[in-house]
């Protein structure tokens, strides 16, 4: 037996009209993520978790924000490509615990959906897929609805 965990992490700047997407759906919102993708910093730490478990080093590196084949890219596309780099190496996915912390909008209603896309990305039951939203109590750039962020860890199994 080869257990792995992984850890990640991904902050994005919000402005107002970007579209939000989060977890791999469209989240209504009047404001969104900027980034070089579709900045889903839930899936994008997820990936990072991921890649971090296998020692893969980051999105950033097979990803690059350089890129233009990757300038608004869907991130389930990324995490699709994430996840077979774990399934060649003969692995798969025990569980995922995650955390979004973002003032607004309200999160916990798209919770369910974005179970349900990520479970079916890495070919795992949505009760592995924990996924958790936080404020931060209006405080500092997270609080004032400036950006996002997201933590992700991961337990790998082969």
């Amino acid at each position: 037996m080869d257990i792995r965990i992984g850890y990640g992490i991904d902050v994005h700047r919000l402005e107002s009209g970007i579209p939000l997407f989060l977890g791999g759906i469209s989240i209504p919102s009047d404001i969104g993520a900027v980034g070089h993708s579709d900045a889903d910093v839930l899936l994008h730490a997820i990936c990072d978790a991921l890649l971090g478990s296998l020692n893969l080093r980051d999105i950033g590196y097979h990803f690059s924000d350089q890129d233009p084949a990757f300038k608004g890219i869907d991130s389930k596309k990324l995490l699709i490509d994430v996840m077979n780099m774990i399934a060649d190496r003969g692995y798969h996915v025990v569980n995922i615990d995650a955390t979004i912390v973002m003032e607004r909008p309200k999160i916990n209603p798209h919770i369910p959906e974005m179970q349900s896309v990520i479970a079916r990305i890495l070919q795992c039951d949505e009760d592995r897929v924990s996924i958790k939203a936080t404020t931060h109590e209006k405080v500092d750039s997270f609080g004032e609805s400036r950006a996002v962020k997201a933590y992700a860890v991961c337990l790998v199994n082969k």
